[in-house]
């Protein structure tokens, strides 16, 4: 055991007589879908419709959007998910990359947004067809739940499907409410908004707004983000039931980069490059969906979903002035423009097949991205003496389109009161094409064409071995694309895109059982994925990075989740991950191979952690004083494929008290926080195969919050 989980072991053991009290069983019998006296039944979403987590053959789990928000910043996706299993999300601190978020391993390849993930808001997708996705427009102030789905049955999501996130936005509900909320913190942060929700005859309607700002704990690493959300729910009088979503976010930010090991061991605060360069983003967002459901008859209902939207980014890199006098670089500033759209058609039907019931479901999803990219210097003046961080010539211009289209199936039947049998197909191709605008010199046409299809079959069979024992097990075939931006660059400096990238495909089996014990729902979970053509990092420097395909890799893992609410309000919750991540052959980071650039067979996947826990408990009534701790441990990262640099594992404790006071039609809320409560130093994150060795993102210090809110319902 190393010193991160030996750490994390005593901590659990201060805590081990409160957790004894909190799993109490209770004698109150258990609901469908529910646990004895302990936690209130929920349900999640699936293509079928709404099912209990118990009852879904899979790994899922769902955060309600109360436990988001309970005693945190409410800014970042990383705060509130660490009580699931699988799912390692880590905040670099960079509000111009994004989180680093993956789940069993797929995405922690990734060096700015979410990739190998989908992630959905409202039903629209926040990844782009090509895989490439963000978390930044979800606004954790309107959120209802997130789920998160790992195993096989992310496959039939589509391209791109390691895992699948998807946050839903409430549904307002009685007289008008409004409320406001305020918090502040260490480092110059504070983040402010506003919410009017409610419901009148037909009609239910949410409107939110927040900004938030930070000066950062580095140098160079202020940002503030502006998001606006909308949702209008109208019920018609057939029954049918049209919902529209609107979205808008804004972000300016400060890119801090990353350090090498000894900037990180003398100043972790300090970003001497990304100050020299200013380098930050600049990012617009807008989209708009409507859900339109029908009920057909007493078995049959149809769902139509359209969306579109646009995303304007703006990005100043670091790279050398020298570098860009290759007449066919692309220049150090990224300008993207993109528009988005997609529609997708689901009929859901709940037959008979032998007397049993059997649902199908059946559908179609088209998505489609058009991309305009221009490249710029980021420097104007002589080459000996350039001003740097400013936009400069054209070196770049293109025009790229990615859709797809993707028909899909899936069945369930319970052909016995204790055996169901679920499954399903989806047949994804995704198609790309580049118009190259810049054809100068050297820097001949680059277009081009690549189209990528698969079928992706998966199947489960669960036992219903007791009324609180479930068992299952679940096959599937998933696969994923390059993103445009892992196409957007050769190795070498050579123009044109990497259309030479192969798509990866895995194969996933897990075994799981899921058990409401005393009280509480504990899950666990085996599997194991095999990747043919594993997509990796080729070279990654000044914030631009190529890719190339590695040939095999597995992934072997285990997890384990309890989940407990005693009937006086003491909460338990336990996340802890082992995975396994190995390239089974050998290849070369960066090609063309030398003895030091070997990656071995056997070699670690960079990016993930081998093992991970959480651990919380509280005491959360539904008014007065409420307080809780949490601990987070992860083991050592590697940073690069051939294992020469790594992260250290790290064990991180916070505390949190707050109270909550209802009175007539008022509500008021206030809480205190501190994290990293007993001030390590630690890495949060690592920029895989970063090529001048800059792979560390340091985490912060101790660090406090402070929050209060208020409602009125009118």
């Amino acid at each position: 055991m190393n010193f991160a989980f030996a750490s994390a072991a005593r901590l659990l053991m201060l805590g081990a007589p409160f957790a004894v009290q909190a799993q109490q069983p209770q004698e109150t019998p258990a609901a469908e879908g529910a646990v004895a006296g302990g936690l209130r039944e929920i349900t999640v979403s699936t293509p079928r419709g709404e099912v209990a987590p118990f009852n879904v053959p899979g790994s899922v789990d769902r955060i309600d959007g109360d436990e988001m928000r309970s005693g945190r910043l409410q800014v970042n996706l990383s705060e509130g998910l660490g009580a699931v299993p699988g799912l390692q999300v880590q905040n670099r601190l960079n509000y111009a990359q994004d989180l680093q978020l993956s789940i069993r391993g797929f995405g922690a390849r990734s060096t700015f947004g979410v990739r190998g993930v989908r992630l959905y808001v409202d039903g629209i997708p926040a990844t782009l067809p090509d895989g490439q996705g963000q978390t930044s427009n979800i606004d954790i102030g309107s959120v209802d739940r997130i789920e998160v789905l790992r195993g096989p049955f992310s496959a039939l999501y589509g391209n791109s499907s390691g895992g699948v996130v998807q946050a839903f936005t409430a549904s307002g509900e009685g007289a008008p409410r409004l409320s406001y909320s305020l918090a502040g913190g260490s480092f110059g942060t504070w983040r402010q908004s506003l919410q009017l929700s409610g419901s009148q005859g037909q009609v239910d309607y949410l409107l939110g707004a927040s900004r938030f700002h930070t000066d950062g704990w580095r140098e160079h690493s202020a940002a503030r983000r502006d998001i606006a959300n909308g949702k209008l729910g109208i019920a018609l009088d057939n029954g049918d039931k049209l919902t529209l979503v609107l979205n808008s976010v804004r972000i300016d930010a400060q890119d801090p980069l990353g350090l090498t090991a000894d900037q990180y061991a003398l100043e972790p605060r300090n970003a001497p490059l990304a100050t020299q360069y200013d380098t930050r983003k600049t990012v617009e967002q807008t989209q708009v969906g409507l859900l339109y459901e029908r009920r057909i008859d007493a078995t049959q209902a149809l769902r139509l979903m359209v969306y579109g939207g646009e995303r304007k980014t703006t990005q100043y890199q670091s790279i050398p002035v020298s570098a860009q006098q290759n007449p066919l670089h692309a220049g150090g500033v990224i300008d993207l423009s993109r528009q988005y759209g997609g529609v997708d058609v689901r009929w859901t039907a709940a037959l008979q097949l032998a007397d049993r019931p059997f649902d199908v479901v059946a559908g179609l999803g088209y998505d489609s991205l058009r991309e305009q990219r221009r490249g710029y210097e980021n420097y104007i003046g002589p080459v000996a003496a350039p001003l740097l961080g400013v936009q400069g010539r054209l070196r770049r211009a293109e025009r790229n389109e990615v859709w797809n289209l993707d028909p899909y199936a899936q069945a369930t039947w319970r052909f016995t009161d204790r055996w169901t049998l679920e499954a399903g197909v989806r047949r994804s191709s995704v198609h790309f094409d580049s118009q190259d605008h810049y054809i100068v010199g050297a820097n001949r046409n680059d277009s081009g064409n690549a189209r990528y299809s698969r079928t992706l079959p998966v199947a489960s069979l669960r036992y219903q071995a007791t009324p609180d024992l479930a068992l299952y097990g679940s096959i599937g075939r998933g696969f994923e694309t390059p993103t445009l931006n892992e196409l957007s660059y050769r190795s070498g400096g050579a123009s044109g895109l990497n259309f030479a990238l192969r798509p990866s495909v895995n194969d996933s089996i897990e075994l799981g059982a899921k058990a409401r014990l005393a009280g509480g729902l504990l899950t666990a979970a085996l599997f194991q994925t095999r990747t043919r053509d594993e997509i990796v990092t080729d070279t990654n420097v000044g914030g631009r990075a190529t890719f190339q395909n590695a040939g095999r890799t597995r992934r072997n893992g285990f997890e384990l989740g309890w989940q407990h609410e005693t009937s006086d309000h003491w909460r338990t919750q336990l996340a802890y991950t082992w995975l396994d991540a190995t390239y089974r052959d050998a290849f070369c980071s960066p090609s063309p191979c030398a003895a030091a650039n070997t990656v071995a067979a056997g070699n670690r996947i960079p990016g993930i952690a081998k093992q991970s826990l959480f651990a919380s408990l509280g005491w959360v009534p539904p008014e007065g004083w409420r307080a809780g701790v949490e601990m987070r441990a992860l083991g050592r990262i590697q940073a690069n494929d051939v294992n020469t640099a790594s992260a250290p594992g790290y064990v991180v404790a916070a505390m949190y008290a707050g109270y909550l006071k209802k009175w007539e039609r008022w509500e008021f809320n206030a809480f205190a926080r501190v994290d990293n409560l007993f001030d390590r130093r630690y890495v949060g994150s690592v920029i895989v195969n970063e090529g001048n060795g800059r792979y560390y993102e340091p985490a912060a210090g101790r660090n406090w919050t402070v929050g209060l809110s208020g409602a009125y319902r009118f």
